[in-house]
């Protein structure tokens, strides 16, 4: 199960990374930065910074650069994977391979991304860049703070499991 797990969270990662490298940066692709805006379920790096016009312009130009640059989405890797995880017999050493074959080409992905994510942060004022690292450090917090409520909820759960084994 949890080989099927990191298969579909593999498909996931590569679709998501698809539509983040074709460009859905809202605010960059001519939406507004202004408040929380999210996309596909992510949150917007540059959320809450207020970009000149030329920054955005600057912005599109390194996301169509990044777009032109990345290979093509390969939709034989994602068959292959549905194939191996509807056979009639499962073979476990075949998905490994497939979901590392495809978390390499994602790993590839999200350096880029990276890589293009970096250049544009250079492209920001001191005061922007501190506008976002403050921003960065709220999400943070927030997802801290998810972590322990899971954490604790786990901890909850497995000491009812026990006393009701007992």
């Amino acid at each position: 199960m949890r080989i099927v797990t990191v298969a579909v969270m593999a498909s996931t990662l590569a679709i998501s990374a698809v539509s983040q490298a074709a460009g859905v940066i809202p605010g960059v692709n001519g939406s507004s930065t202004e408040g929380t805006s999210q996309h596909s379920g992510q949150i917007n790096m540059f959320d809450g910074i207020s970009l000149t016009e030329h920054q955005r312009q600057q912005m599109r130009d390194l996301m169509q650069r990044a777009r032109h640059d990345q290979p093509p989405v390969n939709v034989s890797e994602i068959e292959t994977m549905h194939r191996l995880v509807t056979a009639d017999n499962f073979d476990e050493s075949a998905v490994r391979a497939q979901a590392e074959k495809m978390a390499q080409v994602q790993v590839a992905r999200q350096v880029e991304m990276a890589r293009v994510r970096n250049q544009m942060f250079h492209l920001l004022s001191p005061e922007q860049q501190a506008v976002l690292n403050q921003k960065h450090q709220q999400r943070m917090d927030q997802l801290r703070e998810v972590a322990r409520m899971q954490r604790s909820s786990e901890m909850t759960l497995f000491s009812s499991n026990t006393r009701s084994n007992q």
